[in-house]
């Protein structure tokens, strides 16, 4: 997957800009996780070519991106890098390789390229962290689900435990990553920790999420619609209305040429909050909608019900949390990831508190008659056409940024790798990409109409998926690279010439459990219990969402699958 998004938004030289398409998307083939005689790379060889990469970090004192704000706006490049700048024609040339356009970069000449594509600043990754679509507009339902108490408890507690495990990411990456051995995604990071298993465990997960978030959006995106149309058209059409447009969106396969769009759609995003507080605060709320007879609002300081609702609610928060699981792709592209923890930080900060605002605001206004997207309770019909006019247009290039990233994961995992299909920028794979696109929103289409019912699959999917990599992955990530580092001090010194040279015993021998359970105990069993303890809450959160979808499709007068009936017209 060539994720590049923070480099071009961020407005820096991409060294690759001369390239042609197939040389961007197969300029990653040179990566392995194999030394030359066939055996696995070790977690003291990463560690080892880190170390060095992060030596050269410190040791750049070349002036860095300009402002990534006026950069964003400008949308301009700047001048070549000394790196790039000073490639001949016969460098060029060779990168081209044959007349076919087929790309031939040696492994030395990748490290270097990906050496100077790192060019994003920690101030445009921040900005990115703090691009959510789902996140802000289902914060208020959280709160009519526990309460202001509970709400606002959970937005703190989750907000400091995703800060935690985003450290955790950061501290990993840093310590694992490196020009020569690049951490590219959630899965690499994963691999050097814990294994081929565990990545494969990643990818499956991280595939599911997005399609999963494309359906959902899908399925707001058709409530809206049908809202706009005052009911007089069937739902299903609605949702298909969506997955054609996003069938033709989906073609384009570079991300670079979603740039300008997807800036645009982060605008779009706030414009609709502030549309959406300006008219809870000044009109009634939407009755039809909540399907709820009309009467006073009613708000609590801890809604006292059943846990699954409750669960259901608090699962919605875990959207607002949910970009750990690509904050590998944030880091791999920034030119000093040192700096990630910045970018981080003030991200939690920045979505603790502004969504828990808007969350807290509507639900002040709508009590028990909050609605999940929030714009969409709106009663007013000219402002919800509005807001649902600009949501559904930032929902589609939402849908279509999630399906390519997802689309792609999928074509290198299991077409590439497992099949031995060629690269999807081939002329061949340009078709097969072509063809998987309308195959995947296609299933996006079935998993919106098949379930109509927005809250219950956006919390069954963060239980799911989210949940795991930003609280539960992170913990025994951080407990097995900690066991690892302390059962290597014990070892010989490292010899890059003899890589798998240096160890004196194995993780079949007691003695290195031994020495990896020896020191930092309590920081050791803290994670343990984190691990644990977040699997005990995806399983209750699960059975939760199944029990809750089962349970709105037994209630008289709900949408059916692939229905007519709307959701919100009730």
């Amino acid at each position: 997957m060539a994720y590049v998004a923070p480099a071009n938004i961020d407005g820096a030289y991409d060294p690759r800009s001369h390239l042609t398409e197939v040389e961007e998307d197969d300029a990653v083939a040179p990566h392995t996780d194999l030394f030359p005689d066939g055996t696995p790379i070790n977690l003291e060889t990463y560690m080892y070519w880190a170390k060095i990469r992060r030596e050269e970090e410190k040791a750049d004192t070349t002036a860095g991106p300009a402002n990534p704000w006026l950069r964003f706006f400008s949308m301009k490049k700047s001048a070549p890098t000394h790196e790039t700048a000073s490639e001949s024609p016969s460098d060029e040339k060779k990168e081209k390789g044959s007349d076919t356009g087929s790309a031939v970069i040696s492994a030395g000449e990748y490290r270097h390229a990906s050496g100077a594509l790192r060019t994003a600043s920690w101030g445009s990754v921040f900005y990115l962290i703090t691009t959510d679509i789902l996140g802000p507009y289902s914060a208020p339902f959280a709160f009519q689900q526990v309460g202001y108490g509970p709400g606002v408890a959970t937005f703190i507690g989750f907000g400091l435990m995703a800060a935690y495990s985003g450290a955790c990411l950061w501290w990993m990456f840093m310590k694992v990553d490196s020009t020569k051995y690049p951490a590219r995604t959630f899965g690499d990071l994963g691999y050097r920790l814990l294994g081929s298993g565990f990545r494969h465990l990643c990818n499956i997960l991280q595939s599911l999420q997005l399609i999963f978030n494309v359906g959902i959006i899908i399925l707001g995106n058709g409530q809206g619609l049908s809202q706009m149309a005052k009911f007089q058209l069937c739902f299903s059409v609605c949702n298909l209305v969506w997955m054609l447009a996003g069938m033709i969106l989906g073609q384009v396969r570079t991300l670079a040429k979603f740039g300008w769009l997807a800036s645009l759609s982060i605008w779009m995003n706030v414009l609709v909050l502030i549309m959406t507080m300006a008219s809870v605060a000044h009109s009634l709320p939407n009755y039809i909608g909540s399907g709820l007879d009309a009467a006073p609002v009613i708000t609590q300081a801890i809604n006292r019900q059943p846990f699954e609702p409750q669960l259901n609610g608090i699962m919605q928060i875990v959207f607002s949390y949910g970009g750990a699981m690509i904050f590998t792709e944030f880091m791999s592209e920034m030119r000093k990831p040192m700096d990630f923890w910045k970018a981080m930080a003030c991200a939690q900060v920045f979505i603790t508190f502004v969504y828990m605002f808007f969350g807290i605001f509507v639900y002040a206004y709508q009590g028990q008659f909050t609605m999940n997207p929030a714009n969409q309770g709106i009663s007013a019909y000219g402002l919800q056409t509005a807001t649902n006019a600009i949501s559904l247009t930032a929902g589609l290039i939402a849908a279509a940024l999630y399906g390519n990233i997802g689309i792609k994961i999928f074509y290198q995992n299991i077409f590439v790798n497992l099949l031995k299909f060629p690269q999807h920028s081939s002329p061949k794979g340009k078709w097969i990409f072509a063809v998987a696109v309308l195959v995947y929103w296609s299933l996006a289409f079935v998993i919106g109409s098949a379930i109509p019912q927005f809250s219950n699959i956006s919390s069954l999917i963060a239980a799911a998926c989210i949940f795991q990599f930003t609280y539960t992955f992170p913990a025994i990530m951080i407990l097995a690279y900690s066991m690892q580092v302390d059962a290597i001090e014990g070892d010989r010194e490292y010899d890059p010439a003899n890589p798998h040279g240096s160890r004196v015993d194995t993780w079949r021998q007691a003695s290195r459990w031994k020495r990896a359970l020896k020191k930092n105990i309590l920081f050791k069993a803290f994670n343990f219990l984190v691990f644990f303890a977040c699997l005990a809450a995806v399983g209750l959160a699960m059975y939760s969402s199944i029990t809750a979808i089962k349970a709105g499709f037994a209630t008289d007068g709900s949408a059916t699958s692939f229905g007519c009936k709307s959701p919100v017209d009730n």
